[in-house]
């Protein structure tokens, strides 16, 4: 069975429950009218030339029915990230998977200032296009047997490909994932076991769907399991988002530590009664999140892993297994182990190497990248380039991305425990961001990025030599007032390197 097959099966079983509680329309959409919206999007989706077809709408009800709709009609959705460089974001991937049309909102484009990209259509255009006939004749369908129903829309094997995605492009150019119907399924089933997921559930919706982590748990397991979900267009709306949690009686929150982050400030004692289970991923979480929720919400944030190869969850904890500061044990189906970087050694619990994965979660290539492709997927384990390391219970310890480690002087200096040595001593309301600069002597030089200048430098090195040798300390604090940000709550750490390279290059900088 396919997405789409599994979804109409529950949309029938649970054709009057409200499916979507969509913020951008203000409509609440049963799971019987979404069946029918999909039917007559995706008779209009048939109709455009060629096997991929663009998607590029935020977080809504119309986002996620043309994703099923595309898969009703055999076509693959190929998810354009909208938030930065839009334009040249459309073109990249119309070149790199050979396809024209990109359904996107006329709305969306207008508000961000999108200019105009050949094949592009406007989902509005669409829908006003729409005849009286159109929805009867979807309306009669989706009356069909769920078998008939089933067989009436495309059906094929679970090996074929469910969505393409693009890597965030936070380190280097973004690569074309290639998803299939088994491996989102894997992450369904499992997460579903280990959270006990149910119908009741209501899903806060909060995550764009051209990043896996929105795509598999605001989209696919909701509706899968037939939970409602409240979306919303725009997660840094966090008074908005806050005030949906309360009046919804939202139970799952999923998301990013800044947008954690963001939520906490603007909620009040009493604003998350009604969650069960807030899951934290994507990047690391600070002590500083995680203790707030617990002191404000009486919420245990749990931590997990993953990633766009790998649909996209690894490990999570649980909360009958929660050991904060890891990224918990891996799911049901996942077999996870730490080799040497070197050598490919396998390690025992205790030694940090990388983290390879293997299961039935792992992506079935890049697309149109053969190359990329066998030199992260071997003897079918896939190569995360993150770092980590198991300890005596079984629970992973991710040390971060092997790029974010940098050769200094012979040894080998994680980025991302500076940047946790140097969160600990700045103020709360501080970002900072660590990453490394040339040095033709050295190979390399560590520099910090603060989002203020208004901290004793001199004292904070001094305090960080406690805890680092003095290689990894960094050898300048740059304030970058706005640190650069992906949609999906990621520091954009190309962005924040050129910036500081520049800093250097034209002495714009505070020194300790």
């Amino acid at each position: 069975m396919q997405l789409q097959q599994a979804f109409i099966s529950t949309a029938k079983k649970f054709s009057k429950k409200v499916a979507l509680y969509d913020q951008a329309t203000e409509k609440d959409i049963t799971y019987d009218k979404m069946l029918i919206a999909s039917l007559i999007l995706a008779k209009k989706f048939s109709a455009y030339h060629g096997q991929h077809i663009g998607i590029m709408i935020p977080t809504s009800a119309g986002c996620m029915l043309s994703i099923i709709s595309s898969l009703m009609c055999g076509k693959i959705p190929v998810l354009i990230n909208y938030s930065t460089g839009a334009a040249n974001n459309c073109v990249y991937a119309q070149e790199k998977c050979s396809f024209k049309t990109i359904i996107t909102s006329k709305k969306l484009c207008e508000k961000l200032s999108i200019e105009f990209v050949p094949g592009m259509v406007y989902l509005e255009d669409i829908m006003a296009s729409l005849t009286t006939g159109d929805k009867l004749k979807a309306a009669l369908r989706s009356k069909l047997p769920i078998g008939m129903l089933q067989n009436s829309v495309h059906h094929g094997d679970e090996d074929e490909t469910t969505a393409v995605l693009f890597t965030s492009g936070s380190e280097k150019d973004p690569k074309a994932v290639q998803l299939t119907h088994k491996n989102i399924f894997h992450n369904i089933k499992a997460c579903t076991e280990v959270f006990e997921f149910t119908h009741e559930d209501i899903f806060l919706g909060n995550l764009p769907l051209f990043h896996v982590f929105g795509l598999t748990t605001n989209l696919w397991i909701p509706i899968i399991v037939g939970s409602a979900v409240v979306t919303h267009a725009n997660p840094l709306e966090y008074k908005n988002i806050v005030n949906s949690i309360k009046k919804y009686k939202i139970t799952i929150m999923i998301g990013t530590p800044a947008f954690f982050y963001g939520y906490l400030k603007r909620s009040r004692a009493g604003d998350f009664s009604t969650v069960r289970i807030a899951v934290v991923g994507a990047d690391k979480l600070t002590a500083q999140i995680r203790e707030g929720y617990k002191k404000l919400h009486n919420i245990e944030l749990l931590e997990g892993y993953g990633t766009t190869e790998t649909s996209p969850v690894v490990s999570v904890n649980v909360t009958e297994a929660n050991k904060p500061g890891s990224i918990g044990k891996p799911i049901p189906g996942v077999q996870v182990k730490i080799i040497d970087r070197e050598t490919d050694e396998e390690l025992p619990s205790g030694k940090e190497g990388k983290i390879m994965v293997k299961g039935d979660l792992v992506m079935k290539g890049y697309y149109g990248d053969l190359e990329e492709t066998s030199l992260r997927i071997r003897n079918s384990w896939y190569d995360t380039g993150d770092m980590g390391v198991f300890d005596e219970d079984g629970f992973l310890w991710h040390r971060g991305r092997l790029r974010r480690f940098v050769k200094i002087g012979g040894e080998m200096i994680s980025l991302v425990k500076v940047e946790d040595v140097l969160n600990k001593l700045l103020p709360d309301n501080v970002i900072c961001c660590v990453v490394d600069v040339p040095n033709p002597t050295k190979g390399a030089d560590i520099v910090a990025a603060l989002t203020t200048g208004e901290v004793d430098f001199k004292k904070i090195r001094k305090q960080m030599a406690k805890d680092l040798p003095s290689i990894a300390i960094p050898k300048e604090f740059h304030v970058i007032e706005d640190i650069p940000m992906m949609v999906t709550g990621k520091v954009n750490f190309r962005e924040v390197e050129h910036i500081c390279r520049d800093y250097l290059e034209n002495g714009k900088k505070h020194k300790s």
